[in-house]
């Protein structure tokens, strides 16, 4: 009887289940399948791509600020640090603009980097990105306010360089006046009129040259260049001057290199360094101007024995108007143009210039340009160290 009963629970057991299962096979038979939520990008469509070619530093902000998409330069300027901006200014200026949509653009001066003192002046532009991003573009103006500050520098500096002379031409005629009946008198002042007039002729020259170099680059449409001629016209410039004070001019090194570029300009930077080293040595000295070739670059060396350079005056000495000796410059007529004219000539010819200098040892300045890289026959590399007395 026992044995009974326990098989039919067994068998109710088993209809039981294999009831329950058909049941959950024709429920999920007949029940609709629900297809998985896709996931959508945060960015508008073509976003991106108009990101990838944006100059300006681009970023895409969410509804808390969060940092969605940022270009390579945002990170590079310290704008965004591990997605969040870092400059408060900005962040508020987005805040503004997610409230009431208006696009806003405002100047910043931002660090560089954490560790940097360097600044960055840039512009800020936000505007909303569709209903819930806000995008930022922030564009480095750095460089156009710097050249901005420069001009004006320039313009100062050239107002001021100006009325020097003319103030004292002016003050030397009235004394010429007043001196009418002194004729020794009248011909010491008018010797300084004559210095004077010398000295703004030369300074309104040399704002035309630098004003002129500006606009003539040599790149555009360079000639080969012999730089055996460039050294001897720059030379011939200051041979009076040197005679006058028994200095002589020597020149040697290697012959017959040549680049490309403006003859003209290569003559007024050499020649002004030439006539810097006359200027600025003492009666009886010599200036040399040496030409070496290294590996694919052109050296023009111009040594003299003055009175050199002090160290805290090296890294300054080719800014517009500088002039480490301002009583020597006076004397000499220098303008401070002079070595400003020689570094932007050397730029623009994809070279540049060193000096090494020490007090009461003398300087050497060195322009250094790339050899012109299509002339057979050029001259090896091997330095010839004899130097030659300047005809």
């Amino acid at each position: 009887m026992e044995a009974l009963t326990a098989g039919v629970l067994a068998a109710v057991v088993g209809l039981l289940v294999g009831f329950a299962a058909a049941w959950t096979m024709l429920a999920r038979r007949h029940t609709p399948s629900v297809p998985p939520v896709p996931r959508t990008s945060p960015m508008p469509e073509g976003a991106d791509e108009v990101m990838a070619i944006l100059r300006s530093s681009a970023i895409v902000l969410d509804e808390e600020s969060n940092v969605v998409k940022a270009s390579p330069s945002a990170y590079a300027f310290g704008l965004v640090r591990q997605d969040r901006i870092t400059v408060s200014q900005l962040l508020e200026l987005t805040s503004k603009v997610r409230r009431d949509g208006q696009i806003r653009e405002l100047e910043l001066e931002v660090a560089r980097s954490q560790d940097s003192t360097q600044t960055l002046h840039v512009l800020a532009r936000v505007a909303p990105l569709g209903d819930r991003l806000v995008l930022a573009l922030v564009e480095d103006r750095t460089h156009e306010i710097r050249v901005d500050e420069i001009r004006r520098d320039f313009v100062a500096n050239v107002s001021h360089e100006l009325k020097t002379p003319v103030g004292a031409m002016m003050l030397l005629a009235e004394a010429v006046e007043g001196a009418s009946d002194d004729p020794e008198a009248v011909r010491r002042f008018a010797q300084g009129m004559q210095r004077e007039g010398e000295r703004l002729t030369r300074l309104v020259q040399e704002i035309i040259d630098l004003s002129r170099l500006q606009y003539d680059d040599p790149v555009q449409s360079p000639d080969p260049v012999e730089i055996d001629d460039v050294v001897s016209a720059a030379v011939d410039r200051s041979r009076v001057d040197a005679e006058n004070r028994d200095i002589r001019l020597t020149t040697g090194g290697t012959k017959g290199l040549q680049v490309l570029g403006n003859e003209q300009q290569l003559v007024i930077a050499v020649g002004n360094l030439v006539e810097n080293a006359v200027s600025y040595s003492p009666e009886g000295a010599k200036v040399s101007v040496g030409v070496r070739r290294r590996d694919d670059v052109v050296e023009i060396s111009v040594t003299d024995q003055g009175y050199g350079i002090a160290e805290a005056d090296l890294d300054r000495i080719f800014e517009r108007f500088y002039r480490v000796d301002p009583a020597r410059s006076r004397e000499t007529g220098g303008t401070g143009l002079g070595l400003s004219i020689v570094k932007h000539i050397a730029a623009s010819h994809g070279g540049d210039v060193k000096v090494w200098s020490v007090q009461g040892a003398g300087s050497t300045f060195t322009v250094r340009l790339p050899l012109h890289p299509y002339r057979p026959g050029q001259p090896s590399g091997v330095v010839s160290h004899a130097a030659r007395e300047a005809p």
